[in-house]
């Protein structure tokens, strides 16, 4: 088989809009998987919630969690890489969230924390099965962090977005609009394909035998540095531009269709 590595964004991607992953597309990756093919979910999630889908697929192996920022390896989780920060590096941003009332939490690798929970921001933890732990102060923090993330409406994410760029925030960190209604900051270091071009390097994959599959901004770095990269037909147009090829969308059973029809043909 020409492709050896099969990368997967999850949200969007993997996933319908109803967060299923559907029997055919399953049955497809279980298939590669058995033919050799490494199948390696690349998520903006944590383990906490990107581990089940692996349990899903009833498979074990290496996430990359948190948009690249912590590579692990199941069972476990077990930490293979990470690119951390301190919380001092975010004050401002933490800040801002606190006074513009913005939803917002920090992860360290494996471990998720918020300062409040309403009831929005529940039922967005509950829809993807993952249970923050409450603190005081996030600022009080003492162990490294891979990720904050902030979470609202477009607009406040849109005013978010502004207010990011008038900061002066340390030359270290950088943010990106990872969905809708999130933006997530982190380590200038991280990023999807960073996190995969270090694991093909670590397990001697050319680029040229990688497939990667995404549908939003945080997943163009990797769609780029796969020899095959693949838009879904429900991505922003500029994640298509940079596409080999656009797939049906995430409702469409996309991932199995692309993979169908560009490595299971091969």
């Amino acid at each position: 088989m020409k492709y050896r590595l099969i990368a997967l964004d999850v949200d969007g991607t993997l996933l319908n809009d109803d967060y299923e992953l559907t029997a055919v597309t399953k049955q497809t990756l279980r298939q590669l998987q058995e033919a050799g093919v490494k199948i390696v979910l690349c998520t903006g999630r944590g383990p906490a919630n990107a581990v089940p889908i692996l349990e899903q697929l009833e498979m074990e192996g290496v996430l990359i969690t948190h948009n690249g920022a912590a590579t692990i390896e199941t069972p476990g989780p077990k930490l293979l890489h990470q690119y951390s920060f301190t919380v001092d590096e975010v004050t401002a941003i933490v800040r801002h969230c606190r006074e513009h009332q913005v939803h917002f939490d920090v992860c360290t690798a494996l471990d998720m924390y918020v300062e409040t929970v309403g009831e929005q921001e529940a039922k967005m933890y509950n829809k993807y099965m993952v249970s923050p732990e409450i603190v005081t102060d996030v600022l009080t923090m003492s162990e490294p962090i891979v990720k904050l993330t902030m979470f609202g409406s477009e607009q406040q994410m849109d005013e978010a977005e502004r207010e990011l760029a008038r900061l002066t925030l340390p030359e270290s960190l950088t943010w990106i609009r990872s969905g809708v209604y999130f933006i997530d900051v982190m380590s200038k270091a991280v990023s999807k394909g960073n996190a995969l071009r270090a694991l093909a390097r670590q397990w001697q994959i050319e680029p040229e035998a990688i497939v990667a599959m995404g549908n939003y901004y945080n997943d163009v770095d990797m769609i780029r540095f796969a020899g095959l990269g693949i838009a879904m037909m429900n991505s922003p147009e500029e994640v298509k531009q940079a596409a080999d090829f656009v797939t049906a969308s995430n409702n469409e059973d996309g991932v199995h269709l692309a993979l169908l029809k560009h490595v299971m043909s091969n």
